[in-house]
């Protein structure tokens, strides 16, 4: 198993310890990382996937509730929720992973750590935020970046 996919499960039970302990992010690596014997690297990684999803929760939240038609956060399984806002983190604020490892990752980690159902649901909710970082007809709103250009008087 590669650095990168050790730092994503990393990153994911830490999150997961954090969903449904309470503790920081930072609480939950050095809980989840006692006795572990991932290189520093792998634990760098680790560290800014934990950080970005932490610092972005809200946001990831919103995203994956605008597309995740009828299902409430809560309702879902607290190992896709992590999941997804894991990966949902990745696919909005990581340009330099490609899409399809993102979420190959993603269902890959689902179907270790969750159900096969799961991963399906996953697929599904990741393959409409990817849109908003593509650039496709998203059902998330974009903010306008563009500057509006000075009428020319004629």
């Amino acid at each position: 198993m590669g650095r990168r996919r050790q730092g994503r499960e990393f990153a994911l039970q830490s999150l997961y310890l954090t969903d449904v302990s309470g503790m920081s992010g930072a609480e939950a690596a050095t809980t989840v990382g006692a006795g572990s014997k991932l290189d520093t690297l792998t634990r760098e990684f680790a560290k800014v996937l934990i950080d970005g999803t932490e610092d972005n929760r809200p946001s990831l939240d919103g995203h994956i509730r605008s597309v995740a038609k009828n299902w409430e956060l809560g309702r879902m399984a607290s190992v896709d929720r992590t999941l997804l806002r894991l990966a949902s983190y990745e696919l909005l604020h990581c340009p330099d992973t490609p899409v399809s490892v993102i979420i190959d990752e993603a269902l890959e980690i689902a179907k270790a750590y969750s159900s096969h159902d799961s991963s399906k649901f996953i697929n599904g909710i990741l393959d409409k935020i990817k849109l908003e970082r593509i650039g496709g007809d998203s059902p998330i709103p974009k903010k306008s970046t563009k500057k509006k250009s000075p009428r020319k008087s004629g």
